[in-house]
Parts: structure tokens; sequence; C-alpha cells
């Protein structure tokens, strides 16, 4: 196979280098460790050659049963004795070994393709929730789920193929010009080479430009799956809002784009084939026509003559073969680029070398002079320095942008800071590993999504190895138990895609139910309670509050109300703590927290 030319801009707006993609693949193919994996690919080898050694041989019989039903001369086989019959039979041997050799390797070589699949999903499903949260937000979840589909589909293509089809095509070509060469002429031989590099030349080129139609079909798909997506997912607001006329034309109108690029790449396509198709004809009529003339002059018999025939047969089927090959590996090339882009995107929070991990003993969380900013234009924490006792309540509030939630993300270790550090009794959170700190807090945050999947799972999921006793514990404990054995299937009902069958206190309370199951030591509530109406707010206050004694809670409030007993109440603004102290220090004062507290509670009777 020649050298694969850079393709244009892929899914991800980089550039894709063939044989890059291709040497990211073969690690799956052939795995470090792994004998039983090896020996089953160089079985598969094997296997391999040895069918098409037996190929090229099989349509020597048939031409010596054609001489031998009408020889002027005995041919090498009636020596033998085999006659026509049984040169016949021969023929159908060697055919039915070589099926029988191919069929061989696709069996041996299935538990491999099947195997490198398999690793190749898992790490890329395991890369993208090691990246940064700042990653997620900008991505699209349609367009990012269609990638990953096409892209180990496109693996699966490559492993199979790039093996099993261009390796055989080359050594059969190789041994089907030797034989022409040493049995008949070097013409023979000229019109086969010239052949075979037009048809290659002109299968590269033109799929070079499809390709280009290809990627632009890519993205109009991408475009229209994520419009469909993203309109399903927001169901209720689309019919709050009487919009089902509007998303199906902004749907048609992405489905119309699909539909021009996908006409573009079927003409395209027709146009290759008749290219092909005319160039392999005209190499077959010029063999044939130097075959028959050797007939009539009496230096070929009517068995050359057949023999040439099913060689050029055996070429042009293994050429058809290419071209389609060489398409679908240009295109998986083109699929798969930007599912590697996701495997080399680097995690933008990493544990360090040598991290330790997380020792809780008070549960004392400090901030100290901590800035940070998602862009290093716009700072968003400027200076802050806070500091949570062991078993205390603190509460961060303030106007909207003016930091609290950062905090939380900050805490949990979605984002590093820029400057100034933050710890847990003591330990740096950049010195400790990822997974030891998420064990030790636990978030309640302002709407709770739940997985598709049954009550029972979205409880147990804040501690799998819960028994069922202590699931039942959580829940009744977080006040959901009674409501969710009134269920026609109890814990085994099914919530809905992001728990949309539940109201959102029921999703709230299997929420606090699978932190109350996690049991941190440290529990931050992210303005758990702002989404709900007063009443069932007033419920759920009580289990956070239950929830919260002897643990370290930080609480991210809008509503004051709901932070009064807080044992310090911490004010930002602008990034910065303008205010700290208890409810009632902080009313005396008559500063920014008075002014927040009046205000709202000036609206309350409006609402």
């Amino acid at each position: 196979m020649r050298r694969l030319a850079t393709t244009d801009e892929n899914l991800n707006d980089a550039r894709v280098q063939g044989w890059s993609v291709i040497r990211a693949v073969l690690p799956y193919l052939w795995p470090e460790g792994d004998t039983g994996v090896k020996v089953r690919v160089v079985t598969s080898l094997l296997a391999l050659f040895l069918s098409q050694i037996i190929a090229v041989i099989t349509p020597q019989f048939f031409s010596q049963a054609v001489d031998a039903l009408a020889p002027e001369e005995p041919t090498a086989a009636t020596y033998l004795g085999l006659g026509a019959v049984g040169l016949v039979l021969a023929y159908g041997l060697a055919r039915v070994i070589s099926v029988g050799l191919q069929q061989l390797r696709d069996v041996i070589f299935t538990t491999v393709g099947q195997g490198a699949l398999r690793s190749l999903a898992l790490e890329t499903f395991t890369h993208i929730h090691r990246l940064s949260m700042r990653y997620h937000i900008t991505r699209k979840t349609g367009g990012l789920s269609r990638i990953i589909e096409r892209g180990v589909k496109g693996v699966e293509f490559l492993l199979r193929f790039l093996l099993f089809s261009v390796g055989p095509l080359i050594v059969q070509l190789l041994l089907i010009a030797g034989v022409l060469f040493f049995t008949f002429d070097v013409w023979y031989l000229i019109v086969v080479v010239v052949t075979i590099g037009l048809y290659v030349w002109f299968t590269f080129t033109v799929t070079e430009w499809r390709v280009k139609i290809r990627k632009e079909m890519n993205d109009q798909d991408t475009d229209a799956n994520q419009k469909a997506i993203d309109s399903l997912l927001n169901f209720e607001t689309v019919k709050y809002f009487g919009a089902e006329k509007w998303e199906a034309d902004r749907y048609d109108r992405a489905m119309q784009n699909y539909m021009k690029a996908a006409i573009k790449t079927n003409y395209s396509l027709a146009f290759l084939n008749f290219g092909q198709a005319l160039i392999i004809t005209a190499g077959l009529a010029g063999v044939m026509v130097m075959a028959a003339i050797g007939v009539q002059n009496g230096t070929l018999t009517v068995g050359d003559f057949v023999l040439v025939n099913a060689y050029m047969i055996q070429i042009t089927m293994p050429l058809n073969f290419l071209g389609t090959v060489y398409r679908e590996i240009r295109q998986a090339l083109i699929d798969m680029g930007g599912m590697f882009d996701l495997l080399h995107q680097p995690a933008e929070v990493l544990d360090k070398e040598g991290a330790q991990v997380l020792k809780v003993q008070g549960g004392e969380v400090v901030l100290d002079d901590v800035y940070f900013g998602y862009d290093k234009e716009r700072g968003i924490l400027k200076g802050v320095s806070l500091t949570v006792k062991p078993g205390q309540t603190v509460a961060i509030v303030g106007s909207s942008g003016s930091g609290k939630s950062t905090i939380g993300r900050l805490l949990f270790r979605f984002y590093d800071v820029v400057e100034g550090a933050m710890r847990i009794d003591g330990q740096d959170l950049r010195d400790v590993t990822q997974e030891s700190l998420h064990a030790q807090v636990g978030v309640v945050p302002q709407d709770t999504v739940l997985f598709n999947d049954t009550v029972h799972y979205n409880i147990a999921y804040g501690r799998p190895s819960a028994s069922e006793n202590e699931i039942i514990a959580a829940a009744k404990a977080a006040k959901i138990h009674d409501f969710i054995v009134s269920l026609p299937d109890g814990y085994a009902t099914t919530v809905g895609e992001r728990g949309l069958k539940l109201s959102g206190g029921e999703k709230q309370r299997v929420g606090i139910a699978r932190t109350l199951l996690k049991n941190p030591p440290i529990l931050l509530l992210d303005e758990a309670t702002s989404a709900l109406d007063t009443e069932t707010e007033m419920e759920i206050q009580a289990e956070l509050k239950a929830m919260s004694q002897g643990r370290t809670v930080i609480t991210i409030a809008h509503r004051l109300s709901t932070i009064a007993d807080a044992d310090l109440i911490v004010v930002l603004e602008d990034g910065k703590v303008v205010e700290q102290g208890t409810h009632d220090a902080l009313l005396a004062a008559e500063g920014r927290y008075a002014q927040l507290w009046n205000r709202q509670v000036e609206e309350e009777p409006a609402a």
C-alpha cells in the first residue's frame, strides 16, 4: 500500500495522517504480553497465505482438464494418470480447501478483532470520563456520541480489512504476475501491471476527492443528529412553547443539507465504479485478445486461453475489492480521526506523581488566598480565604456570578486553583488522588440527575457494594422509602431519562438517599433546594439538616432563609469575601448580607 495522503480536516478540525492512525490501531491487534492473541494472529496469517497459494494453483487444474478433453499431445497430468475427470475433481477440491482456509482464518481472528474493539472502546470511554469539566461543557453530547460510534466502527473495519484484504491482495497479485511472466510472455505481465497501476491510481485519486464529500456529509449528519437529541432532551420546553413545528423545520433543514451531501457522495461513487469497470475491462480484453491470437497461431492451447481468463478474473475480483476496501479505509480514517483526537485530548486535572490517598480525620476545609478563572481574561475568585472547621456548617451566599458554585467545583477538583491552595485537614487537594478525594466528599446538587434505570440502581450508585438493608435505610432517612414502596414495581421502578418520571422533590430525595449511602465526612450542598416549591423545600431542608449531623458541610445558598442557622455565613461579591459571621451578626452589621436578606424578605409576599 502506498503512503496514505493526509486527509482533509476531519470532524474535529484537526488533520489526520493515515499511517499515524494505523499505527495507533496496531497495538490493539498485537497486545504486549498476550501470547494467546499473538498466536491467533500468526495462525490466521498462515491460513491466509496458504489459501492464497492454493487459489493461484487452482486454475492450473482447470486449464489442464480442458486440454485433457481434447489433447493433441499428452499433458503432464495425463502422465500422472489423473485424466480429465481427476483434474476436475482436483480443481473442485482445491477450491474447497482455499475457501475453507479463508473461513478458518476468520474464525481464528474474530476473537482478536472483537477483543481489540472492546479494549479500544473501553479505553475511549474511560478517557472521556477523565477529561475535565471544562472540556465536557464545551462539547455537544450528541455529536460526541456519534463521533465515538463512527470511530469504533471504523476501527473494527480497519482491523479486519487491513490485515485480511490488502495484504492477501498484494500476495495474490504478485503470485499471478509471476505465473503470467514465466508461463506465457512478458507482454501479458506488462498489460496486467499497467492495468493494475491505472486502476490503483484512479481509485486513490478519486477516493481522495470523495473524502472531502464524505467529510461534509459527516458534518451534516452530526449536526442533524445533535439537533434531534437536543430537541428530545428538551421535550417539555418544546411543548411549553408549542414549538413542535419549529423544531421539525429546524431538523428538516439539517436533514436537507445532509441529503445534498449524501447525493453528492452517491454521484461520486457512481463515477468511481464506472471508471474502475472501464479500466478493468480494457485490461481483461487486451490480455484475452493476446491469448486468442496465441491459440490461433498454435503457440497456446485452448487450456492456456482458459487459464489466462481464469487468472484475469482472479485479478479483477480482488481489484474491485481493493477499490471498496480503500474507499472504506479512507472513510474509516476520517471517522476514526475524531475518536483518536479524544484519546489524545489531555486531561486538565491529573494526579501528580506520587499522589497520596486523602486521609480525613476531622474534615477541616481551608481556602488559602484562592485565585481562579475559567478564562485567563476573566477572574472568578480573587483571593478568597476561608476556613471551615471540622463538623461546622458554613454557608456561602452572594449575588449571581460572585463565585459561589465555583468553590464547590474546586472542592471536588473539577478544576485546579490558579493561585493559592485548597486543603482538607492540611492536605493540598493537588497532592492527593482524585479518587480518594471524590470518595470523601458528597454532593447534593440543585438538580439531581438520575440514570435511566431503577430507583434501586440510582440509590445504590452512592455505594454499589451496599447491602439491601443499607439501601432501604438510606431511603428511609431521606423520607423516600414509603413513596418507593407505593409504586407498582417498588424499588425496581424505572425513573426515565434524567429521572423525568419523578417530581423535583422525589428526585432530590433519591439524590439525598444516594449521598447518605455514600456516607461522606464532607458534604457540599450546591443550592440543593432552590429549584423546589416552598413546601417541598421545607421538608427536604429538614432532611438535609439531619443529614449534616456529624459532618463538615458547605452550603451554597440562594434562599437565605435556608441557611439562617448556619455556624458561619460567608458573603461573596465579585469573587471576594466581603463579609462573614453568623446570621444575627451580619444583620446587625447592616452590610451586604443585610441588603440581600431584606430584598428577599420584601419579595416573599409577592411570590
